[in-house]
């Protein structure tokens, strides 16, 4: 049996592929379920013949953003747990790839600690917040889209000067996603002129200063800023709030913040909030991440039948001047409910930019950007 958890990413059904390819490799596998909508499917029993599948409309579908087989954000209680524990023994389960995040492989990891079946995790995040893993199957399609989302406000920001704009980036509690934007820079003077990091809390006379420092050398600025940002009291800035896993988040974070700009410093300011565009869209689809995340799939298969059990796949990246990666496990139990945060030695002193190494590390997952010419 296979499911997805937790929110959709722009490739996660390229790790479906991955699991119904490699199983029709293995006569020993039989039937391969899909629950449909993730533990509810299982819960109400709702599930898919993925063998039956002509394999032309699987691989079309997996060339498509979201969830083929739909999602969800249960929470497994006991109550839950012995429900799913039913069905897996009712159906004569023995393989259960458990599709998900960080709170995801916590749910996996409870199931294999509670049963016989072999449950083996697929990693699945545009946060890119699992540890153990060099990066998640869908962060470099989100980056990418963040990448060139920069960019573009970027082009639009410097045509006509005199305007300060905040782009709201996702990512939780981690910097991931919104350090990805510094990719949109051609010239030092491009776009995003500011990025600031969940990790650390941002004084709103930082920001300010911050703000009114690059306006007044280029007459205008963008800034990018991750949902989970908070001030120095750790607080959002005044923004509504909604409850969340880990802390609760920001409904309009850029909004607000562009309102202080206006209001503190009497600058023009607006704000941009993909939100959760940027996990649904495939306009800025990465090939690699996409064969990664059906790598990703196949490896849990056979991982699998080598007789693994509580583990999650890991991205592992090769050492050497050209990028490549292998697969490799990590034991759910490390990996559950933990959570990477951004490294501290890829931010700068200031707090308000990436530094190189970041750089390195995320242009291979990315591809180029292509910048546009210039006047």
């Amino acid at each position: 049996m296979v499911l997805h958890s937790g929110g959709p990413t722009p490739v996660v059904n390229a790790s479906l592929l991955g699991v119904v390819e490699e199983t029709r490799r293995h006569a020993r596998i039989t039937q391969l379920w899909g629950a449909r909508f993730g533990i509810d499917g299982i819960l109400n029993q709702d599930f898919i013949d993925l063998l039956a599948l002509d394999p032309n409309r699987l691989s079309a579908v997996a060339l498509s953003p979201s969830s083929g087989l739909g999602t969800s954000r249960r929470y497994v209680d006991e109550e839950t747990l012995a429900a799913i524990l039913k069905v897996l023994v009712s159906r004569g389960v023995e393989y259960l790839f458990y599709t998900g995040g960080n709170g995801s492989m916590g749910a996996a990891a409870r199931i294999a600690e509670s049963s016989g079946v072999r449950i083996i995790g697929i990693p699945k995040t545009i946060d890119n917040d699992l540890t153990h893993t060099d990066h998640t199957p869908g962060y470099a399609t989100a980056a990418r889209f963040f990448a060139c989302a920069a960019r573009d406000i970027g082009a639009d920001n410097r045509a006509l000067p005199g305007q300060v704009e905040f782009i709201e980036v996702l990512g939780r509690n981690t910097g991931w996603l919104v350090a990805a934007t510094a990719l949109a820079r051609r010239d030092p003077d491009d776009a995003p002129h500011l990025i600031y990091f969940p990790e650390t809390r941002l004084p709103l006379a930082q920001l300010l200063d911050d703000v009114d420092r690059v306006y007044r050398r280029l007459g205008h600025c963008v800034v990018a800023v991750c949902e989970g940002q908070l001030d120095e009291s750790a607080q959002p800035f005044g923004a509504d709030v909604r409850p969340s896993s880990g802390r609760p988040l920001a409904m309009n974070l850029a909004h607000r913040l562009a309102m202080l700009v206006t209001e503190k410093l009497k600058l023009r300011a607006r704000s941009e909030k993909p939100g959760l565009l940027a996990r649904s869209s495939a306009a800025y689809f990465s090939q690699l991440d996409w064969d990664e995340a059906r790598l990703a799939g196949e490896a849990a298969v056979r991982a699998a039948i080598a007789g693994e059990s509580g583990v999650m796949i890991t991205l592992e990246r090769e050492p050497g001047s050209f990028y490549s990666v292998r697969c490799g496990t990590a034991p759910l139990a490390t990996v559950a409910s933990a959570e990477r945060a951004f490294p501290a030695e890829w931010r700068n002193a200031a707090g308000n930019d990436v530094t190189s190494a970041f750089l390195d590390y995320a242009e291979p997952l990315l591809g180029l950007i292509e910048h546009y010419p210039t006047l």
